[in-house]
């Protein structure tokens, strides 16, 4: 059998990028090795990108809704609180900086909604146990209990996790660092009136060697990390009355609790050097690891989902060449490195290796108390936050000044707008398509705007289409405005004065921005962005 595309790992990668491909009406099947959802939390933050990604696919409101969600951190040495530090504070966002959400739930919320897109068949226990690459497409041999098979895609997808057996079957590997530490997770079910919130301890009292962090999840579930250095035996480590033990340590013998689940790890950072191989490509554990400190494992991942989707379903349907595909592998593999750095960052100060990096780190400690300068320098795990695609080949570059953070390659910044007189939300006008973004002069009040026209007609031998969305400063500003910017706060995330355009591309991150409009440089900057011919 044949289809355009196969996406191997049904886990929240490869689950977002085969509903993203379904919804634009690329058929995809989903291969996975086992038929039961993951076990015990493994990534539980998920961040607000994360859940925007899930709300173009129209499914984030079961996920955040499921989840516990958060936005202050607190950081302790000994039992002292140093500091604490909000990761939201401004207003105007549909998102919250994070949810706390358990990997297994979210692959559940994420598999019912799979199960609604026409055009994505997912097939449980089928274990790919061989891949063939060619040029023409690559052929997968397939196990199953009821006999073997073989299909033939266009393009395969690996997101079969960290110890990828595509990667293994086509003689690919790893690269990178392991950091001689190890770190238990135990998640404990216990009723607790505690504030929602990351907590992190380094050398507290109930773990005077290492550091600790804490999490509350849904449910009574609370998930706690102890670092254990890199002598401890995991084995050990993951038994029942020892873990039990480090948990009685911490909330003391006076607080019941139920050991739900455990794990050890290793910290490490590693990545392969090239994403796409021919017509395989990588996304998520697969291509790329980090340690669970500062949640971009699975965020990143998804990440990826949310960046090749659009750009594997122009490749299909032959509206782009496939050095579409390449750019998904530029831009992931800099975000990858980007995310490496940072958890290579957190690993250094957590573990110091040597008596200068250890002087250091008590000093930054010491200091964070009363210096805000050095709170700048502590590294319990730097959060995840959406990558900005800088330099990224498909943008255009400024011509023209600009003021703020959305520069070409930035995730778009949501803020609530006015849609038909109904309050609604910026980022849900910008679907899986190109849009360009015009506020309108306030000189045009109650005028036509001729943006819409004039695109459309230069526009109109493309093989993808270009929305238009008209922003108005005011309901009476334009009849042909679609949104309302009754609060001024687009406006002000935009640095958009009156006459400002912006092109978005299909995964909502900026590609071009202009203080006037020309329909004909916007298109160039479309057709540049989505490697046509």
């Amino acid at each position: 059998m044949h289809r355009p595309v196969i996406v191997v790992g049904a886990g929240p990668v490869g689950l977002t990028l085969a509903i993203d491909l379904a919804r634009q009406g690329t058929p995809v099947l989903l291969l996975d090795d086992d038929d039961r959802l993951s076990s015990g939390s493994r990534a539980i933050c998920f961040a607000k990108r994360t859940l925007e990604i899930w709300d173009r696919l129209g499914c984030g409101d079961p996920i955040a809704d499921r989840g516990v969600s958060w936005r202050v951190g607190k950081l302790y040495v000994g039992d002292r609180l140093v500091y604490a530090f909000d990761l939201l504070p401004e207003a105007g966002h549909r998102r919250p900086a994070f949810v706390n959400i358990a990997q297994h739930d979210v692959e559940a919320l994420l598999y019912a909604h799979a199960l609604a897109q026409p055009g994505l068949e997912i097939r449980w226990k089928n274990r790919v146990v061989g891949v063939r690459n060619d040029a023409d497409g690559v052929l997968v041999n397939v196990e199953t209990p009821d006999g073997d098979y073989r299909a033939h895609c266009d393009w395969l997808v690996a997101c079969d996790g960290s110890r990828s057996p595509v990667r293994q079957m086509l003689g690919l590997a790893t690269q990178g660092r392991l950091f001689r530490d190890r770190f238990l997770i135990a998640d404990i079910r216990m009723a607790a009136d505690l504030p929602t919130e990351r907590r992190f301890w380094f050398s507290p009292p109930f773990h005077p060697d290492g550091c600790a962090l804490m999490h509350r999840q849904p449910d009574a579930v609370w998930r706690i990390d102890f670092q254990l250095g890199w002598d401890a035996d995991p084995a050990v480590e993951r038994e029942p009355e020892r873990v039990a033990a480090r948990v009685r340590a911490m909330l003391g013998d006076d607080t019941p609790f139920e050991l739900v689940w455990s794990s050890v790890y290793t910290f490490s950072c590693m990545r392969m050097e090239h994403f796409r191989h021919g017509r395989v490509l990588f996304a998520g554990d697969a291509a790329h690891g980090v340690s669970p400190f500062g949640a971009r494992g699975a965020n990143s991942g998804v990440q990826d989902a949310d960046n090749l989707g659009w750009k594997l379903h122009h490749v299909v349907r032959g509206v782009a060449s496939d050095a579409l595909l390449d750019s998904y592998a530029a831009e992931r593999e800099r975000a990858a490195d980007e995310n490496i750095a940072h958890s290579t960052r957190s690993a250094e100060f957590l573990t110091p290796t040597t008596p200068i990096s250890r002087l250091f780190r008590d000093a930054v400690l010491d200091l964070a108390a009363a210096h805000p300068f050095a709170r700048t320098l502590v590294n319990s795990g730097r959060l995840s936050t959406a990558t900005t695609l800088a330099a990224a080949p498909l943008g255009t570059a400024d011509r023209d000044h600009f003021a703020g953070a959305m520069i070409p390659g930035a995730a778009a910044a949501d803020a609530p707008v006015t849609i038909d007189g109904r309050d609604g939300w910026f980022l849900n006008c910008l679907g899986g398509r190109f849009v360009a973004v015009h506020f309108a002069r306030t000189d045009a009040a109650r005028a036509p705007c001729p943006v819409a026209d004039a695109l459309r007609a230069a526009a109109v031998d493309l093989p993808f289409p270009i929305d238009v969305l008209v922003v108005a400063p005011s309901a009476d500003a334009t009849p042909a405005a679609a949104v309302v910017d009754t609060q001024r706060m687009l406006a002000a995330r935009y640095d958009g004065v009156p006459g400002t355009t912006y092109l978005m591309r299909p995964d909502q991150h900026v590609c071009a921005r202009w203080r006037g409009f020309d329909a004909g440089i916007v298109r160039a900057a479309a057709v540049r962005a989505a490697c046509v011919g």
